[in-house]
């Protein structure tokens, strides 16, 4: 067990003839009794930064660790926002692809029943083109016939008949 300050002072040295001078030793004795009570102060006091800095130290510890867990739990939350962002996008793309191939293969089709009707609308206006120069030619050809003169000629003469009838 270590020596306090009151073991120092109560300490009895035995006498001898030739023994150290008793005034010297006291004096010396009290100088270590103040220095040993002043390291014992200092220690305490360090003892007690110890436990505070100790207390610290569990604090930012904790601290530290709540901090990584938080950080782990961000870190997983972000992959997961990040696997799902691209999951959606891929979906996304996906169906945008099918909206394209949807759009493009229905205006393909279009485009085939448009030229259809075109070539359609082609063909019957080249029959009706023939059948109007047909219709047109034998108009042309009923109005050269000489059975208009006749016609006109019979006219005249069954007008100039009745006309002298009346008279």
């Amino acid at each position: 067990m270590p020596l306090s300050p009151l073991d120092i002072h109560n300490k009895e040295f035995t006498r001898s003839w030739r023994g150290y001078d008793e005034d010297e030793v006291n004096e010396f004795l009290d100088q270590v009794i103040k220095d040993y009570e002043m390291t014992i102060r200092e220690k305490k006091d360090l003892q007690e930064k110890v436990e505070q800095l100790n207390e610290k130290l569990g604090h930012f510890t904790n601290i530290e660790t709540t901090l990584n867990k938080s950080i782990l739990v961000a870190q997983e939350t972000a992959e997961e926002v990040k696997g799902n962002a691209t999951k959606e996008s891929k979906l996304i793309i996906k169906e945008a692809e099918k909206n394209a191939d949807r759009i493009i293969n229905e205006a393909l089709d279009k485009s085939r029943r448009i030229s259809m009707d075109v070539e359609e609308l082609k063909k019957q206006a080249k029959v009706f083109r023939t059948r109007l120069k047909m219709l047109i030619e034998a108009q042309l050809d009923m109005i050269g016939t000489d059975d208009w003169d006749e016609l006109l000629d019979t006219e005249m003469a069954d007008d100039l008949e009745l006309a002298e009838n009346k008279s």
